[in-house]
């Protein structure tokens, strides 16, 4: 598990941000530091009519590689799956034109769309899905997806359009799980899925592609003219590197960004503006401490969380630090159709909190803090470097907890250290199937389970959950599930937070209404029908 960590560390080095940055070559596109396009100017080629090119504040990425990382905005521009997910976030054809399901055996069948090509001209073809879900299955990649496809016993390449999926048994989310972005086989055969040099230089099928990569400032990608499901209506899309919060508010409000999803105190400033407009989007993105059960601490002291959870105001959080624009959090699937809300919320209670402590054998000293066989009662939250938002919210909890007689403190260290850490202040959440975001990161040694959490009741409601498409059984695993993980917690659940995204006011096409995921991302997915008016 911790080799696991390691390498979703080395590949997006804080959750914080969207992903991480990596090598490539200043080139024609990239913005200077004003903002402004080297080279080239940001209307069309006659330099006339609208702006042609968008320039989107972006977080740091040290590689592009969608199999093995999630929640990289730019994945959605470079690459396809055969399912894709609509602004209802639907599951709709892709790179697939169809598919059927085999319910005695278990086995999708996805007819593949002719004439697809790579942005190298090769051509796209069943070899290439089945070369990426293979390397996602593969133990040795570490891949935090592996879990979506563990079900998966044999692959079969039918002809260069047809494949086909045979389960080991019965997948809901499976459909869901084919958006996974597919990677040309011609160009990965052979390389080390953590380190090639492929995941600087990205060759996709999707509506964009890379023309060049200036390490730590500007990643510029160009329109696919050829795109299967038709060329964009912007030429170019640069994702310029702002990784701080504050900076890139500033450089939305200079007018060196086009878009960027802003902290709320940050957007606020602009919703009087009319030379903007601001997105106050729904996500199903939460917060909450998680905490770290490889750890020895939490192996003493695991009976202590209640506390944590009971200790941590979620009302004065949303209001102080998101401005209102969240909600507070007792669980993982609160903007799912599964959600189950008859189960422990921890409501702030000091009281409770410190009943908690005391039951346990905690005893509260002259200092104001709780001991236990002569130890302070107390962990420290580790915060992603970066995203202030988390790091506000850290703080604020931290000083609630302090409160209680608990010493809690924050630290944002230079590399998040995930198997020795006490605690973390962690994001997750998917708009997808149920089964999304909570298979992965709450099931026994999945890949997406920082925590190191284990529960067998967890894992059985999880696994009931995943293997019926029956609404009624879904709904009843997924409240048995909810029960459990509110019984034995990992994480203290704080709250969900929505996203702001600000845009200059000429940028149409946008959709405001769509459910965002982790991090926000999710608002690229009708890219191809944006455009600035004159």
């Amino acid at each position: 598990m911790k080799e696991k960590m390691l390498a979703f560390l080395l590949a997006a080095a804080m959750l914080a941000v969207l992903a991480g940055c990596g090598g490539g070559n200043a080139g024609e596109g990239a913005p200077t530091a004003d903002g402004q396009k080297a080279g080239a100017d940001r209307k069309d080629d006659k330099g006339e009519g609208a702006p042609t090119t968008l320039i989107y504040g972006s977080g740091d990425y040290t590689r592009i590689n969608p199999a093995l990382d999630e929640h990289g905005e730019i994945n959605l521009l470079i690459f396809d799956g055969l399912t894709a997910h609509d602004g209802d976030n639907e599951v709709v054809p892709a790179l697939a034109e169809r598919w059927d399901y085999d319910a005695d055996t278990y086995t999708y069948t996805f007819y593949l769309r002719d004439g697809v090509s790579w942005h190298d001209g090769e051509p796209f073809t069943a070899d290439d899905v089945q070369f990426t879900i293979e390397a996602v299955m593969d133990p040795e990649n570490a891949s935090e997806n592996a879990a979506d496809f563990e079900d998966v016993e044999e692959i079969t390449v039918v002809d260069k359009q047809t494949i086909s999926f045979r389960l080991s048994m019965p997948n809901a989310a499976f459909t869901h799980y084919m958006s996974m972005p597919v990677l040309p086989r011609h160009l990965l055969e052979g390389e080390d899925m953590q380190t090639s040099d492929f995941f600087r230089s990205p060759v996709g099928t999707g509506p964009y592609r890379l023309a060049s990569w200036d390490t730590g400032a500007a990643i510029t990608l160009e329109r696919n003219e050829d795109y299967f499901k038709g060329a964009a209506k912007l030429e170019r899309i640069i994702f310029k590197i702002v990784p701080d919060d504050n900076a890139r508010a500033l450089q939305m409000r200079t007018g060196e960004l086009d878009l960027a999803q802003l902290a709320p105190r940050d957007a606020a400033n602009f919703t009087d503006d009319e030379a903007y407009r601001v997105y106050e989007m729904t996500t199903s993105d939460y917060r909450g401490i998680m905490f770290n059960f490889a750890n020895a601490y939490w192996q003493k002291n695991r009976d202590l969380i209640p506390a944590v959870c009971y200790g941590i105001d979620r009302e004065a959080i949303v209001e102080t630090v998101l401005l209102g624009q969240g909600m507070s959090a007792y669980g993982p699937l609160q903007r799912n159709p599964y959600d189950y809300a008859d189960v422990e919320h921890y409501d702030y209670s000091p009281e409770n909190a410190r009943n908690v402590l005391e039951q346990a054998g905690c005893v509260q000293e002259s200092d104001g803090f709780y001991y236990r066989g002569g130890e302070k009662v107390g962990f420290t939250i580790s915060v992603g470097a970066g995203d202030q938002v988390r790091l506000d919210m850290a703080q604020v909890a931290a000083q609630q907890l302090r409160e209680i007689g608990m010493d809690v403190r924050v630290d944002v260290p230079a590399q998040i250290d995930w198997g020795a850490q006490e605690a973390y202040l962690i994001g997750w959440g998917s708009p997808f199937d149920a089964d999304d975001h909570t298979y992965k990161v709450f099931g026994t040694n999945k890949g997406a389970n920082y925590s190191s959490y284990s529960n067998e009741a967890v894992d059985t409601y999880l696994r009931q959950a995943r293997e019926s498409d029956d609404e009624s059984v879904r709904k009843e695993a997924y409240a048995s599930f909810q029960r459990a993980l509110a019984d034995d917690p990992p994480f203290a659940f704080i709250c969900y937070i929505d996203a702001d995204y600000v845009a200059k006011a000429e940028l149409s096409g946008i959709d405001g209404h769509t459910v965002m995921g982790h991090h926000g991302v999710g608002i690229f997915w009708n890219v191809t029908e944006w455009e600035f008016s004159q």
